[in-house]
């Protein structure tokens, strides 16, 4: 999932408190009594459509709203959602789901129709679905995007009301992970089918999750409400939930303050120890899937030249950035998957991750000589990154690490707002790019098929390995999960000493919740559904 903040606006303290007070009066931030919880969610929506949905934010509403096969438990961790069991064939490519009983908010049965309607839907070339690459494990999903097979060639079918069949490409024991991530949502076929893409307006969408949605104020709020139909309703403990756009993280943390936001999604960790004084058990900070990393467009000169990918990577100072800029337990980053990730070997680094930051400078500038760059040619770029948060420091550190190689290396900066940088990269418009990426479940593969060359738009580099892809490929294939692993390693390394991505940093969740709120778990997806979280006085 892409990494990045608000695409509008803040809402500033008097906006929200009139927002707010037009909603009854409330500014409390978590409302004990009539258990209501207000969320800095960092950005504003762009879409309620499990389908079309591709950030963090949209992320932590929908998965209050739906639930998939699978769902996360406390820790993140796949647990049964939709289904109740499942089987598994020998050969590992049919998936049998076994459904429970349960219905959409408006009383109607959710089935396994609806899930079949639902991968057919986001699969079919006529849904903008920036994500359904995700589904491509499933048998024939990347055929059927591209229109070269028909949905109905889809390797998903409803045996009967409560029986779902799920057929692969190849093994993918990562499977129950997977379909928690809400690609993989089933959708009320009976309301999109009368509705079309006003079926997720609040008059007339239907959930099967623990909240529904009560009403959306663009750019201000998104109101959730409890859901009485919900299988396990019983013991969701809060009744309504807020979710406020807030991409300034210190004009969040003085909402959490000043008691209007009980929990927000991320706060600056070069205040940690202030939040501390001030705001006591409130700060939670957690290892995370999170790789900050920057890409360089191998499609065009200068980046199409290794030897210029490799100098610039060896001029960054992972180091500073980490402990200087981000802090907060993040850890500079020399591979591309992060440490921790369930069944991965650790050990991918680039060749260079131990020579001291002087001698790498040293070697950068051999490398840009050899490839003509000097006095009379300066290396000349832009490097373009997103305008909120961190990323602004991080560029002008960037900048500078460039410009020590020497002084004829000139690189300009360009904040960017955050949708229309992500824009650019997919679009290859853009010379070196800065970019983040939360993976969508636990796995290596979930970072490692970003720069395949089928992953199109999300490969932001434009890299193509004809071996890389050959290992991945491999990799899918491979049933045991230890030979399959040692292939992705294999597969990582060649990727890093081709360099065309720069890994710069592994970082960690932030967030702050007001202590009375009890369950909330700091878990490697930094994913927190309220249904898990209850309430003390």
């Amino acid at each position: 999932m892409n990494w990045m903040a608000n695409r509008r606006g803040v809402i500033g303290l008097g906006g929200a408190a009139a927002l707010v007070s037009g909603c009854g009066g409330r500014v409390v931030g978590l409302d004990v009594e009539r258990r209501i919880l207000d969320i800095g969610n960092q950005a504003e929506p762009l879409t309620l459509d499990p389908h079309k949905a591709s950030g963090v934010w949209e992320n932590r509403i929908l998965g209050e709203m739906f639930i998939g096969l699978t769902t996360e438990d406390v820790n993140g961790l796949p647990i049964p959602g939709m289904a109740e069991r499942w089987e598994v064939s020998e050969d590992g490519l049919t998936w049998t789901f076994a459904l429970r009983r349960a219905a959409w908010s408006d009383g109607q049965p959710c089935t396994a129709y609806d899930f079949e309607y639902a991968f057919r839907r986001i699969l079919s070339p006529d849904t903008i679905a920036e994500y359904a690459q995700v589904t491509y494990a499933i048998l024939n999903a990347q055929k059927v995007k591209e229109g070269t097979l028909p949905v109905t060639d889809l390797g998903v079918r409803a045996i009967d009301e409560r029986t779902l069949e799920i057929r692969l490409e190849h093994p993918a024991p990562y499977l129950p992970g997977l379909l928690k991530h809400y690609t993989h949502f089933p959708v009320p076929k009976h309301v999109v089918e009368k509705h079309g893409d006003d079926w997720i307006k609040p008059a007339n969408i239907q959930v099967n999750g623990p909240f529904k949605l009560e009403k959306w104020w663009s750019n201000y709020v998104v109101h959730l409400v409890k859901n009485p139909g919900f299988y396990d309703a019983r013991n969701v403990a809060f009744n309504e939930l807020y979710f406020y756009p807030t991409n300034n993280d210190d004009a969040a943390a003085r909402r959490v303050m000043n008691g209007e936001l009980g929990w927000s999604a991320n706060f600056s960790g070069k205040k940690r120890d202030h939040y501390d004084k001030v705001l006591p058990g409130f700060a939670k900070v957690a290892p995370y899937m999170l790789l900050q990393y920057f890409s360089m467009n191998t499609t065009r000169p200068p980046f199409n030249d290794v030897r210029v990918r490799r100098a610039l990577s060896m001029a960054i100072d992972r180091q500073f950035m980490a402990d200087r800029i981000w802090q907060a337990g993040y850890q500079p980053a020399w591979s591309f998957v992060p440490p921790g990730i369930y069944g991965y070997p650790e050990g991918g680094r680039l060749s260079f991750a131990d020579q001291p930051l002087p001698a790498r400078r040293a070697e950068a500038r051999r490398l840009l000589e050899e490839a003509g760059y000097g006095p009379d040619k300066p290396l000349k770029f832009t490097f373009s990154h997103r305008n909120t948060q961190d990323n602004p420091q991080v560029a002008v550190v960037a900048q500078a690490d460039w410009r020590a190689i020497a002084p004829w290396v000139e690189v300009q900066l360009a904040g960017v707002e955050g949708q229309i940088h992500y824009a650019n990269l997919r679009a290859k418009n853009f010379d070196c790019g800065d970019g983040g990426w939360v993976a969508d479940y636990n796995d290596a593969y979930t970072y490692l098929y970003l720069l395949e060359t089928r992953t199109g738009p999300q490969n932001y580099p434009g890299y193509s390995n004809p071996e890389y892809d050959r290992l991945m490929e491999a990799s899918t294939q491979e049933r045991d999960a230890a030979a399959r692993a040692a292939i992705m390693r294999k597969a990582e390394q060649l990727m890093l000493d081709d360099c065309p991505v720069i890994p710069v940093g592994f970082g960690t969740s932030k967030n702050l919740v007001d202590p009375r709120i009890k369950g909330f778990a700091g878990n490697l997806e930094d994913i927190h559904r309220t249904r898990w979280m209850t309430i003390s006085a």
